[in-house]
């Protein structure tokens, strides 16, 4: 005969006739098999695989009814969150893994510690409001863009990261093969939209408009967060026509948070740090 453990039902009502208590199999009944191939059926990865676990537990430390399926409904949402979070990562396409944590603040003050652990809340993303990094290359524009990006990942929200350039050229060859509209929808659909390397390249009058369409679809409902070493007075270089360049800019810096990590470089300080120039 398979072991059994007694539960009892500690919502039984005082006065009432005593209810026989409940017995529950133990791991490697028959019963097994059967919760095994239901889980499978109803997706359930994390309770199929913890199922055992618990009911051990749950025995040893007599546990009712209610509480060993709460533990198993807890493990499933943790493990759905978890791999929300995953999916929601890749579908990021950061190209390298960074994190706010892993930022060394002490290298560059500029960045104030606590204007970044606010935006590491989706408060600001759901309000639709940008957020635009200033500084020369190596400040650590873009660890702050991706380790942002990520934090908004984690708490639930879309993300995609991409650069400028390689942004323009998905549109150009989307209006070439005229789903420009598709993708640009695609795009207004985004919580929070990472541009990095904005102002690297100067960019065509054409180029100009299909960015500036990214941003018009965005404005106030989606966030968008620029990373670039140009300051505001240098934009009109870039996009080369003085009115457009003002709807842009206006578009970026409305409601915008701004984060200025100076011209010092952070690569070369760090890397001076490890390799000391000799003598």
């Amino acid at each position: 005969m398979s072991p059994t453990i007694t539960v009892t039902d500690q919502d039984e009502e005082p006065g009432t006739d005593k209810v026989p208590p409940r017995r529950m199999s133990l791991p490697g009944d028959p019963e097994d098999m059967l919760i095994d191939e239901a889980c499978r059926e109803l997706r359930l990865p994390a309770f199929r695989e913890r199922f055992i676990d618990l009911a051990t537990t749950a025995r040893r430390e007599q546990a009712t009814y209610k509480q060993f399926l709460l533990d198993l409904l807890q493990v499933e949402l943790a493990d759905r969150d978890l791999r929300r979070q995953q999916r929601l990562l890749r579908l990021a396409r950061f190209p390298r893994p960074k994190r706010l944590e892993d930022f060394d603040f002490a290298k560059n003050p500029n960045v104030t510690p606590e204007v970044v652990a606010d935006l590491k809340s989706p408060t600001w993303v759901r309000e639709g409001r940008p957020l635009v990094l200033i500084g020369d290359s190596g400040t650590g524009k873009s660890h702050l863009l991706i380790g942002i990006g990520t934090a908004i990942a984690e708490a639930g929200l879309s993300v995609r990261y991409t650069t400028t350039s390689a942004l323009v050229n998905e549109l150009a060859e989307a209006d070439a093969a005229r789903r420009l509209s598709s993708v640009i929808a695609r795009y207004s659909k985004i919580d929070l939209l990472c541009l990095d390397e904005f102002g690297y390249l100067n960019l065509d009058r054409k180029g100009a408009k299909l960015l500036f369409q990214i941003f018009t679809e965005r404005e106030e409902r989606k966030a968008t967060a620029v990373a670039t070493n140009s300051p505001f007075t240098e934009w009109d270089k870039t996009f080369g026509d003085a009115r457009l360049c003002a709807a842009i800019a206006d578009r970026i810096t409305f409601r915008c948070t701004l984060i200025q990590t100076g011209t010092e470089s952070y690569l070369q300080t760090t890397q001076e740090s490890l390799f000391p120039t000799p003598g």
